[in-house]
């Protein structure tokens, strides 16, 4: 569900099969747009939302993220923005060289008191990593609220390599 309360629109960079859209559309948001260059994730996003019953509140971009801003900024603004990229994706994205172009971006999608829920899953990247991209990126457009915990069934003797959540 939802962790923040009086989300209507998301906007879910690096789909996949749509998890966070699930999620957020069952936490009572009231629209989705899911973006992912991947059609074939996408078509297992859009079964998902079907098996759901949520569909129509879902919208699917079957896009490079960096070819597609406009298309993006016509769907917005959104009140929450999911990044939640592969660290490492030969030709498409490499976290330590991309992430601070996509975070560069966030404000002008986000509504006024929009939250961006940044995510990574590399090891060998700690959360200031993170911390530093937004800043070097964003200045004070943007504010780190919190991290968020990983569930127990994921819990790590090693934080800063497991998979890290901002908000």
């Amino acid at each position: 569900k939802c962790l923040i309360k009086d989300i209507s629109s998301v906007l879910n960079l690096f789909s996949y099969t749509c998890a966070f859209s699930v999620a957020a559309l069952n936490g009572g948001a009231d629209k989705v747009v899911n973006v992912d260059m991947s059609k074939g994730a996408l078509k297992v996003g859009q079964r998902n939302h079907e098996l759901n019953g949520i569909s129509s509140k879902a919208s699917f971009l079957s896009h490079d993220i960096f070819k597609t801003w406009g298309k993006m900024k016509k769907a917005g603004p959104f009140d929450c923005i999911v990044v939640d990229p592969p660290s490492y994706q030969k030709g498409s994205f490499v976290a330590k060289k991309d992430y601070g172009k996509v975070i560069r971006r966030l404000p002008s999608l986000l509504n006024d008191n929009g939250y961006a829920l940044l995510c990574l899953n590399a090891p060998e990247m700690d959360s200031d990593f993170l911390l530093e991209k937004v800043m070097e990126e964003c200045g004070a457009e943007m504010v780190f609220v919190e991290r968020l915990e990983n569930p127990s069934t994921f819990e790590s003797a090693f934080p800063e390599r497991a998979l890290k959540v901002l908000l």
